[in-house]
């Protein structure tokens, strides 16, 4: 038995646990498995295992595997960027990922929705929503006019399709403030949804692989797990994947 088979097979044992002691079906929780800095063969046994959405954080690294993948790709599954997203990459961006899960401002939303008309694609996006202080996570401050003003113009930017929201809770937090960060964003999203009933919010992306079960008893509908499915992640990928995308043109 692989590595990865064994990792998935206790990963959903949690991941039931989880459901249960909320009171949830596990058909509530969509699993992301983060393929970020894995190579692609990593990806087609993960496939082969049952799973079907990945997440990747680099457009230039996703690039690469997408072509190592090549016609190996079954086609049911589906790859979204989950990393930060300059707007000068977001046309290819558009091009291969089949959603942007960290949609942090008007501009990027209007640059998004103009490469998807032009490949005819009708893109599902997540809100990245900064919930913690550390200036290193990116996202929208939920207070700001920034959040007002795209949530306002998302409904007649007709190539994307708001999905939901998504967060990161802070590094290394006690579990309190962490069950708070992923409370909070369920408080917003209800907030938001009767407030503009044009958009569509039923995705609630927060938790990792040391915080899930936190996350999904604050009503996550999707976790992203990297680390306890595929491993650690080696110290010379990541810095691969970060020259890569450096490397990339604008």
């Amino acid at each position: 038995m692989s590595n990865l088979r064994e990792n998935l097979e206790k990963l959903e044992e949690r991941i039931q646990k989880a459901c249960s002691a909320a009171n949830r079906h596990r058909s509530d929780v969509e699993l992301m498995a983060v393929s970020k800095t894995f190579p692609a063969e990593a990806i087609l046994e993960a496939i082969s295992l049952g799973l079907t959405l990945f997440g990747e954080s680099r457009v230039q690294e996703w690039s690469s595997k997408a072509t190592a993948l090549g016609p190996k790709r079954e086609g049911t599954e589906r790859y979204h960027l989950i990393g930060h997203l300059q707007s000068n990459k977001s046309v290819r961006a558009v091009e291969l990922f089949d959603g942007i899960d960290s949609l942090d401002s008007v501009r990027l939303a209007e640059r998004l929705n103009e490469a998807a008309g032009k490949l005819g694609k009708r893109l599902p996006v997540l809100l990245e929503i900064k919930l913690s202080a550390e200036e290193t996570k990116a996202g929208l401050d939920p207070e700001s006019q920034e959040a007002a003003q795209l949530l306002e113009r998302l409904p007649d930017l007709s190539n994307i399709e708001a999905r939901g929201l998504m967060t990161i809770a802070p590094w290394g937090a006690p579990d309190d403030i962490t069950s708070a960060c992923f409370r909070a964003l369920r408080i917003l999203r209800d907030q938001w949804a009767p407030a503009h009933p044009q958009l569509n919010l039923p995705v609630l992306s927060m938790g990792m692989s040391g915080d899930f079960e936190l996350a999904i008893a604050e009503g996550a509908t999707r976790i992203r797990i990297g680390t306890d499915l595929f491993g650690e992640r080696s110290m010379q990928a990541i810095r691969a994947a970060d020259e890569a995308d450096n490397a990339e043109p604008a």
